[in-house]
């Protein structure tokens, strides 16, 4: 595929959750969309959230992804 070329992109959310961080919730969202889909191509992160231990730490990261494929 050549960049000047047309093509057509389909653009879906996904939710990444980690506990070890934003980059690693990320990763773990483009991971499993990149087996679930063919030819994923760019990501967007939309919002980023996260859950609040007892201790006052930071337990869990979400962080929700607009994700784009390529159509065939």
């Amino acid at each position: 595929m050549h960049y000047g070329e047309d093509r057509v992109y389909k653009k879906i959310e996904v939710i990444g959750v980690s506990k070890k961080g934003i980059e690693e919730a990320i990763q773990a969202a483009i991971a499993k969309a990149h087996k679930s889909l063919e030819r994923v191509s760019w990501f967007e992160v939309q919002e980023i959230h996260g859950h609040v231990g007892e201790d006052g730490v930071v337990s869990e990261y979400q962080v929700i992804l607009k994700v784009s494929f390529q159509l065939k």
